[in-house]
């Protein structure tokens, strides 16, 4: 996958975000041509009607419609992104169709630099790119009813999708849409003061909710195209294993079976129907060659990381000497403390397991994907047709979950060979079991961690040991070819206590099978250690947790009132007969976080009652949907601290399914509060940081019911 991740990154340049499209009689197009698309074409109703490649379509029937260029995996963009563009251009966001984009140059997001949905950078992206495309369009609907009127801009504003001049005149933006679209697009439109937002920070209800519950919302799953089959795939059991031999003749002989393809992922049984499919898979007598994995168990990796925790890793950040403080501290009356963490395997487990649908002929290919990457989906699906990447039009569909799981391509390849080989359209479905036992797995983690207190008892050194195989070494090298692989450090090289001493590298191991980017990444990896720690430290400095870290954060407002505003709320240690509290505190993805766990132990087992967060996220978009993001992110959280815990023997992954691996059930929800802040400071991203903090907050509560630390997750494996 590494070579197709180069290849279409690099065919991919950024262009201006906006420049004046094709401008034909009956409508306004603000859009970025893309090479390879058609012309606008007149429909059967006499309107224009424009190839699905611009950001805002505005036609002569009143008709608005955005392309929304990220993935909707439940996250909300479907809705956040066009307030954006509603606030800018004057209309209720109801008024706007939105639609999901193409793969395609114009829709690269600059903070990760390629078509990408992922790192909590939707709206980070958008904010602004997003308010001009509307703004833009403003401007030019306002120019072009003026000048119809034969009166200035100034004084005219734009109300509902309708031009209002200074003496009342109105004319609708579909009235004046072809007289704008010869203008020529203004390069700095002016954009709304955040005092003046009528949208923006706006409760708003969802607009892929109505789809959702009626069952118009296409999901990949739910692909049906004419003369359709259907394809399960089988796979190494062992995980990097290939085919050896295959006897298919049982399987040929089942009903509805078509063709038994062997594609560059395994053997994919094609039939009239998915069951007659996994029906004829399973009786495939396949001879598998186990490959160099065919030894892997946990022991084995972890085994693998302590060893490579002997060797110093690239230094993410080195202030002071930590090195010198901590010898220091040990030989002049100070004292050192020292810890080593332990975080497991973990499988994304998305609702809809991974599919695709191909359509491959003889000049493109169709693929109907629940993708996170679709400039990477498009060139994977070239790769396996033998096509050019511009010969396939990727066409989103909604995501039953990503988490970082449809970053991956894995999926994609079998069905576009199936396809090619049969010559009909074929979806290809993975089962529960392929997808639990296949994954790209959140990186295991052991990390090291050390702090020096002088003779005072003054916290001077603090040191971050971490050791773990990089996701982004296999999946974009060139970005840690020579530096430090960025995804790996998150939650640590921002260590935000004031510590004249602080050193953090990363020793890079890799551990034989791929991992991949999950839910939050290295934040809950990194956040775990280093909150954890901070409670070790202030107890061995006998300093209420919380106090501890107020005292070290004097150059950190925005921490600090997070941090404050949660335990508040919270009552932090003033919890009820039975109950305790533990606390975290992180920036991630631009958000500033504290969260307190409320948990009791019952018969051993801990319960977790409340969950108290406060979060500084910038300006807000749509509060309903940032708050709902928090929510879904501490049940993430929840899971993987509780229960999350993938293992392998002889190269075999244990869990198969959610009987063996755990999620949280409705009657375990804690009750979740969430204090948002209201801020004018610029977006942060959500979706992602408050599953960080959970493990962190939940394990310094068990200590502090149980005086016992949790340096290894998940807790169901520690007697508490």
């Amino acid at each position: 996958m590494s070579a197709v991740s180069r290849a279409v990154l690099d065919s991919l340049s950024r262009r201006d975000f906006l420049r004046a499209g094709a401008m034909v009689s009956g409508g306004l197009v603000i859009a970025i041509a893309l090479p390879g698309c058609s012309k606008p074409q007149s429909g059967s109703t006499g309107l224009q009607t424009f190839t699905a490649n611009a950001w805002l379509r505005i036609a002569s029937d009143e008709t608005i419609s955005f392309l929304c260029d990220k993935s909707e995996m439940g996250q909300g963009v479907f809705t956040a992104l066009p307030m954006l563009v509603a606030e800018e251009l004057g209309v209720a966001v109801e008024r706007i169709k939105v639609e999901f984009a193409p793969a395609g140059n114009a829709y690269i997001n600059n903070l990760l630099g390629g078509q990408v949905t992922g790192g909590s950078t939707s709206v980070r992206d958008a904010w602004e790119k997003l308010r001009t495309a509307g703004a833009q369009a403003r401007e030019m609907l306002v120019s072009a009813a003026c000048a119809e009127w034969g009166v200035p801009v100034a004084g005219c504003r734009v109300e509902n999708g309708v031009v209002i001049s200074s003496r009342g005149k109105k004319l609708s933006f579909g009235a004046v849409a072809e007289a704008a679209s010869k203008l020529p697009v203004p390069q700095k439109p002016a954009l709304k003061a955040r005092h003046d937002f009528a949208v923006l920070g706006k409760e708003q209800r969802r607009l892929d909710t109505p789809g959702k519950v009626d069952g118009s919302a296409q999901y990949g799953i739910d692909v049906k195209l004419p003369g359709m089959l259907y394809a399960a795939l089988a796979q190494s059991p062992v995980l990097g294993g290939k085919v050896k031999t295959v006897d298919d003749a049982a399987a040929r002989a089942m009903p509805g079976v078509k063709a038994i393809v062997n594609t560059s992922t395994g053997i994919a049984v094609v039939a009239d129907s998915w069951w007659q499919a996994r029906r004829a898979r399973d009786v495939l007598k396949i001879t598998w060659d186990a490959g160099a994995n065919v030894a892997l168990s946990n022991a084995g990796i972890f085994q693998g990381l302590r060893k490579a925790a002997a060797s110093s890793g690239k230094v993410a950040r080195s202030d002071g000497d930590a090195e010198t403080a901590l010898a220091a501290a040990a030989r002049g009356g100070g004292r050192v403390l020292r810890a080593e963490y332990e975080l497991p395997l973990l499988a994304h487990a998305t609702m809809e397991p991974q599919n695709a649908t191909a359509d491959v002929k003889a000049d493109g290919c169709d693929l109907y994907v629940p993708t996170q990457v679709q400039g990477i989906a498009q060139g994977t699906a070239a790769q396996a047709a033998g096509l050019k990447p511009e010969q396939v039009r990727v066409h989103t569909t909604f995501l039953g979950g990503g988490f970082g799981r449809r970053l991956e391509v894995d999926f994609i390849p079998a069905a576009v060979e199936a396809s090619k080989a049969v010559g009909k359209p074929v979806k290809v479905l993975w089962t529960r079991e392929d997808d639990m036992t296949h994954d790209a797995y959140r990186p295991p983690a052991f990390d090291q961690v050390a702090a020096a207190f002088d003779k005072d008892g003054k916290l001077t050194a603090w040191q971050l040991h971490l050791v773990g195989p990089s996701i982004t070494a296999r999946m974009f090298p060139a970005v840690v070819e020579k530096n430090i692989d960025p995804f790996a450090i998150e939650a640590a090289a921002n260590y935000p206590y004031d510590v004249a001493n602080v050193k953090v590298d990363f020793q890079q191991h890799e551990i034989g099978i791929n991992v991949g980017y999950t839910r939050s990444v290295s934040h809950a990896l990194n956040c775990f250690v280093a909150e954890s720690f901070m409670d070790e430290c202030a107890a061995s400095a006998r300093k209420n947790p919380l106090q501890f870290r107020l005292g070290l954060l004097g150059k950190q407002p925005r921490h600090a009132a997070v941090l404050k505003a949660a335990t508040a709320d919270a009552h932090f240690g003033n919890a009820v007969s039975g109950r305790f509290h533990g606390l975290a505190l992180m920036e991630g993805y631009g958000t500033y976080m504290a969260q307190v766990a409320e948990i009791s132990v019952e018969g051993g087992v801990p319960k977790v009652h409340q969950i108290w967060c406060a979060v500084d996220c910038g300006q807000v978009v749509n509060p309903s949907i940032v708050i709902s993001q928090i929510e879904s992110a501490i049940v993430f959280g929840l899971s993987a601290t509780l229960w999350g815990e993938i293992t392998l023997q002889g190269g075999r992954v244990q869990q198969t399914n959610f009987n063996n691996y755990r999620v949280l059930r409705g009657n375990e929800m804690p009750r979740v509060h969430v204090n948002l802040f209201d801020s004018s400071e610029a977006p942060g991203g959500i979706g992602e940081p408050a599953t960080a903090l959970v493990a962190p907050a939940v394990c310094n509560a068990l200590y502090a019911a149980t005086v016992k630390r949790v340096r290894s997750l998940p807790i169901s494996r520690q007697k508490v």
